[in-house]
């Protein structure tokens, strides 16, 4: 691939002029496409989506997110982002694409519908949004119908799977791109995940989504609203104090019959959506000493309020079952 730093958008060719490139054809499965590198701005200029709201007879892509284009174009402008995936297109007889140059060079017609994109839509409309430009990858399809276009999407889309969100969150701190709120709680996570006395303890996955236990993305979204009661928070404080109540809500659980849920997204996100509640309900009767015991003081309403059929019932959501938890905590609560 050829490597091109950032410049300033240059004039765009006239719509309806021919321009070329050089590429190299490909065959795979009796599909023939062509390997290609295009500047930005032109890419952007030459291809469009088309999604099921604009035309529900042969429409497939899904709704473009402006942020997201916006922090490609970010990516682009500000810190020397490079774009190493290759934008997938198919030609549209608009573009009356031809090989020419002993079978080394493509030419099209240029005009804002020569090509629909198949992959990368979000990619192009940053480009769009980007004050420079890069050279990017770009494969294109030729002589495609409306129904193979949409089933390479399907392809696409379905047998080549993204990375983890997991394994994302598990490397941040390998490429140091890790906010202060990510660097706690990836510290916090790790406590739980290998500190002896760890309410947690075998019960974390730190890189991939596993059954019955926490992922770091289930993790960090449910550790978030319970940060909001550290004024000043560090990683050992916020582990023992959080490691106390869910110590507490263990045995709760186990109180109903429910000990295994502690794992479930739904659960351990609500539990944790508690947390803020909880900890000014304790810290009002006992000061900021956190012990298990007064915690499971607090929570011993739950369990004698609730039982499988109504947890059961309130379950579906990280909403409902957290206004059950609380409500059981407010009833019994005084001072």
């Amino acid at each position: 691939m050829e490597n091109v730093a950032p410049e300033k958008k240059q004039k765009l060719p006239a719509t309806g002029s021919r321009i070329r490139f050089s590429a190299s054809l490909i065959l795979q499965a009796e599909k023939q496409f062509y390997s290609i590198t295009m500047p930005t701005d032109v890419l952007a200029n030459c291809c469009y989506v088309t999604s099921r709201d604009e035309d529900r007879d042969t429409g497939f892509q899904r709704v473009l997110d402006k942020k997201r284009a916006q922090d490609i174009a970010q990516y682009i402008d500000t810190e020397s982002g490079t774009i190493p995936g290759s934008v997938i297109l198919s030609a549209q007889p608009e573009a009356e694409l031809k090989l020419i140059g002993r079978g080394k060079t493509i030419e099209f017609t240029f005009t804002p519908k020569s090509f629909l994109v198949l992959d990368g839509q979000h990619r192009v409309y940053g480009f769009s949004l980007a004050e420079t430009a890069l050279r990017v990858p770009v494969v294109i399809y030729s002589g495609l119908t409306p129904k193979e276009e949409a089933r390479l999407f399907i392809d696409i889309n379905t047998k080549q799977r993204q990375v983890p969100n997991e394994l994302l969150l598990d490397i941040k701190q390998l490429a140091e791109r890790e906010d202060d709120r990510e660097i706690l709680l990836r510290e916090v996570f790790d406590l739980f995940s290998e500190d002896k006395n760890s309410a947690l303890l075998g019960l974390m996955s730190s890189s991939s989504r596993q059954r019955n236990k926490i992922s770091r993305v289930t993790f960090n979204l449910a550790f978030k609203p319970a940060l909001s009661v550290f004024s000043t928070p560090n990683p050992t404080h916020v582990y023992q104090v959080t490691n106390s109540y869910l110590s507490a809500f263990s045995d709760t659980l186990e109180g109903i019959g429910l000990e295994e849920r502690l794992t479930s997204p739904t659960v351990f996100r609500a539990i944790m959506d508690t947390f803020p509640e909880v900890a000014r309900i304790y810290a009002a009767q006992h000061g900021k000493a956190f012990t298990k015991a007064r915690f499971a003081a607090l929570l011993s309403p739950i369990a004698a309020q609730t039982n499988i059929g109504k947890f059961d019932k309130n379950s579906k959501t990280v909403k409902d079952l957290s206004a059950l938890f609380a409500k059981s905590i407010r009833k019994d609560f005084s001072i």
